[in-house]
């Protein structure tokens, strides 16, 4: 790089972090058409959004004027639907914009957040864009939290956030409530992600984050109500927080599509939680298939997905393979997750061909 152009030195030393990618693309690299790719690597919701949804989007109004900056109308509905109030909720363009807004509220250079890997990569990958250090305090081996490690290093780091998924993704499993109530004890901010909490078995946090004063849980669209690629998502804070996060945020950082999509997404919940419902029969039928197949290992699941270790073959070689039928699954070229893949529940007839293709893999 030119000596006239100096970035700066942590960026240009860091790694890349490895997105999945659209359906359009995959189709190229493999050379098959895109009516033929079952994805299953990105935990999206294969029925896709509400009709209302596509109905409200075709007769989208107004789309030259700026959308409304504080997304009243949706943070009311959103107030419903989690029992939270709506002026504790703040929308994004996604959840992980919502991080990088904790991140900027909080961080100061130096400042260390806690991170509890295998987990969702983006915390991790936005805290040192905001001058934080991430200690990491690595899960047991059946993924669940090692509480008294979290604590030591938030007293022996002064850690200022620490950052938990719940269920966890990739691996399906939610924290125990007298975790997070032990948790709760720490001279430090626990922001919970429930990104998957419409398909677990367990009550949100959200209601709650008006009497605890260092909670702040994440919540999004992308997953339950279909809407992965409008970018929308919202955070529950606690009232001493609004102001300062308002400071901060971009003005118009929702933009109208995605704002009018959530809207109408939260007026059609029940069309929504059936095929949650789908859903989940979808992942149950899976752990049970392949806790028959001898190559793959489950992990139990309160998401829209199942983690396997894989035995008897690499993991990525199983990864190529499926991709070669055309089925998209995620792999994970990182630690502790290198013999695993995750797969994605699909529709009944995507889990069909899935299990055809992984039962021919086992004959062969």
């Amino acid at each position: 790089m030119s000596e006239k152009v100096r970035i700066r030195g942590d960026i240009q030393s860091m790694d890349a972090y490895t997105p999945t990618t659209s359906l359009d693309v995959f189709a190229q690299r493999l050379g098959l058409n895109v009516d033929d790719l079952i994805k299953l690597d990105a935990n999206e919701n294969p029925f896709g959004p509400s009709p209302r949804v596509v109905e409200a989007l075709a007769s989208l109004p107004n789309m030259q004027v700026y959308p409304d900056p504080e997304s009243g109308r949706l943070r009311e509905l959103l107030a419903a639907y989690t029992g939270a109030p709506a002026a504790q909720i703040l929308c994004g363009a996604g959840a992980d914009e919502l991080i990088e807004i904790i991140l900027q509220l909080f961080i100061e250079p130096g400042d260390v957040i806690i991170d509890t890997p295998p987990t969702f990569a983006m915390y991790s990958f936005n805290a040192p864009l905001y001058h934080a250090r991430v200690v990491n305090v690595y899960r047991n081996a059946d993924f669940s939290l090692d509480v008294p490690a979290i604590e030591a290093a938030v007293e022996r780091h002064r850690a200022k956030l620490v950052f938990l998924c719940s269920p966890n993704n990739p691996s399906g499993n939610l924290i125990e409530p007298a975790q997070i109530e032990r948790l709760l004890e720490l001279p430090a901010t626990l922001v919970v992600d429930e990104a998957y909490i419409e398909f677990a078995d367990a009550d949100s946090l959200a209601p709650r984050v008006g009497d605890i004063p260092n909670l702040i849980v994440l919540r999004t669209m992308s997953k339950w109500a279909g809407l992965a690629g409008l970018r929308i998502g919202y955070g529950i804070f606690p009232p001493q927080l609004m102001s300062h996060l308002r400071k901060i945020k971009q003005p118009y950082n929702v933009n109208l599509a995605a704002d009018i999509a959530a809207q109408a997404s939260l007026e059609d919940i029940d069309t929504l939680m059936l095929r949650v419902r789908q859903l989940v029969e979808q992942r149950r039928r899976l752990e049970v298939a392949f806790a028959e197949l001898p190559f793959l290992a489950p992990y139990p699941s309160q998401s829209n997905f199942v983690l396997n270790r894989v035995h008897g073959m690499g993991a990525s070689e199983l990864r190529d393979q499926l991709a070669r039928e055309g089925i998209i699954v995620r792999y994970y070229d990182k630690p502790r997750l290198r013999d695993h893949i995750r797969i994605s529940a699909g529709k009944p007839e995507q889990v069909d061909r899935l299990l055809e293709v992984l039962r021919e893999v086992w004959r062969e």
